[in-house]
């Protein structure tokens, strides 16, 4: 059953598939028992309404991938779903440009495209600039939310290619200083800690220095720019680039205390700021705990940890066979840098499908070009190795089976198989880790460690203390950490 809001399109599909039914009413065809499943291309706010109507009629529901739709995802859409129409409450107006509500920061697509197609380089970028404050870095290295809304993707192969297009307005702008906002010589008596130097803390203080609050901005880091700076390779995103945008921030008269690990959240508080922004990131990656591993620790690296050391230069080379273990973005970028890095045979190895994969479309075609294997289906079993050094790994080969309910399930074939390896890169996942901030604080901490935060206002259970980007909800992008700022 094909769910859709045009009668003449299901009609259009009848011409070239006669077998199919089509019902007067969408009540009718959740009454029709030969009915199992409901297919609904493109889900929004209606489609809602139409899924919990058809998981309450018993059937399964599909949405434009051919996976099942979780009961909880479906409800989650629903609490979240457009409200009747209020003209009065601006938001409605975001809503109808469907690319434009897309972006976690609301960015005006349609206006700036208008710019650029007139030669506007320099004003289509500041109208990025206002509520992006990285265009040129989000133009390269962006997860592109709006890009599956664009209305142009309902009727063509491809949406409008809305992040490149930040990034023609970037590489064409030209000088911009002079009309970035000034500042107040005369502060206005507040001062604000920013802890972490990411795109979060960094939009904190591009919207608050022009109004005169003191800023003092704290990463251990030597450099501005967070996990922008030491996660994302330079082939992706330029070192210019980079500081180029950080330093339109941080030359506004932010106080910058870099190489300055914050060991205490008390000492800062104790310093008596008027706020304080907590935008440290997601830290920790994600570890495989399996035989071998202790071994030979020398051979296998963390994968966000071992791209930060690439990107301050404590390693430069790396073994001709290396293993990737993960399929997200942090996996290309580990893979595609492994192999500038000497890398002659580079895998990455998945445990999931590949239509599964985390990772960006954009990111894992870009990998396939440099002619890296992804080889999925495979679970890590451990870690080969002889006197303590690493030589391999071995896997399970596994099928993907789906239950009655859909639920995923990883079924071992019986097969083992081993790929040798002289270094092995897990990018699997990261994880929060706030060891320095004291529980004595009034900020209550919940599930995975993580802090209690509002998230409409980001402000944590101590009234002083402030959360966003990875640090408030866990590893997003970097679009949502400039959102959360």
């Amino acid at each position: 059953a094909l769910a859709t809001s045009s009668p003449e399109k299901a009609l259009g599909f009848q011409a070239f598939c006669p077998d199919l039914i089509v019902h007067s009413s969408y009540d009718a065809l959740l009454a029709d028992p030969n009915i199992d499943a409901v297919y609904i291309p493109l889900p929004n706010h209606i489609h809602v309404e139409w899924s919990l109507k058809a998981l309450a009629a018993g059937k399964h529901v599909l949405t434009e991938k051919p996976i099942a739709m979780q009961a909880s995802e479906i409800a989650a859409r629903a609490r979240n779903r457009t409200a009747p129409t209020d003209i009065n409450n601006p938001k409605y107006f975001h809503k109808v440009v469907d690319c434009q509500w897309a972006c976690p920061t609301h960015t005006p697509v349609p206006e700036y495209i208008r710019l650029i197609a007139q030669g506007r380089y320099a004003a289509a970028y500041m109208l990025n600039w206002e509520s992006n404050v990285f265009p040129g870095i989000s133009g390269r290295t962006c997860d592109r939310p709006c890009e599956p809304a664009c209305r142009r993707g309902r009727v063509e192969e491809q949406p409008v290619a809305i992040c490149r297009l930040k990034r023609v307005a970037a590489d064409n702008k030209g000088s911009i200083t002079d009309r970035l906002p000034s500042i107040p010589r005369q502060k206005n008596g507040k001062r604000i800690a920013l802890i972490g130097g990411g795109p979060a803390s960094l939009t904190v203080a591009r919207d608050l220095a022009p109004l005169g609050y003191q800023l003092d901005l704290y990463d251990s880091q030597p450099a501005g720019g967070g996990f922008m700076r030491s996660q994302i390779p330079s082939f992706r995103l330029p070192p210019e680039v980079l500081d180029e945008e950080v330093d339109y921030v941080l030359n506004m008269g932010i106080q910058s205390h870099f190489d300055t690990y914050v060991e205490s959240l008390k000492s800062i508080i104790d310093k008596s700021y008027d706020a304080i922004f907590v935008g440290t990131g997601a830290p920790r990656g994600s570890d495989l705990d399996l035989p071998g591993r202790q071994e030979c620790e020398k051979q296998i690296h963390v994968g966000i940890e071992w791209l930060g050391s690439v990107a301050f230069e404590h390693i430069q080379k790396v073994g001709k066979r290396v293993l990737v273990l993960g399929g997200g973005n942090t996996a290309m970028d580990c893979c595609r840098t492994a192999r500038r890095l000497g890398g002659e045979d580079v895998k990455v190895v998945v445990r999931s499908e590949f239509a599964r994969m985390k990772a960006s479309p954009w990111e894992i075609e870009d990998a396939q070009e440099e002619d890296i294997p992804i080889l999925n289906n495979h679970v890590p079993k451990e870690f080969v190795h002889e006197d303590g050094k690493l030589t391999g790994m071995r896997f399970d080969k596994v099928d993907v089976v789906y239950d009655s309910a859909g639920k995923r399930n990883l079924v071992p074939t019986g097969e083992e198989i081993f790929f040798a390896a002289d270094e092995v890169l897990i990018a699997i996942g990261q994880d929060n880790a706030f060891p320095w901030i004291e529980r004595d604080l009034g900020i209550e901490f919940g599930k995975w460690d993580m802090p209690q935060v509002d998230k409409r206002t980001f402000q944590s259970s101590n009234p002083k203390v402030f959360f966003g980007g990875d640090a408030a909800f866990g590893p997003e992008n970097i679009i949502t950490a400039v959102a959360h700022g």
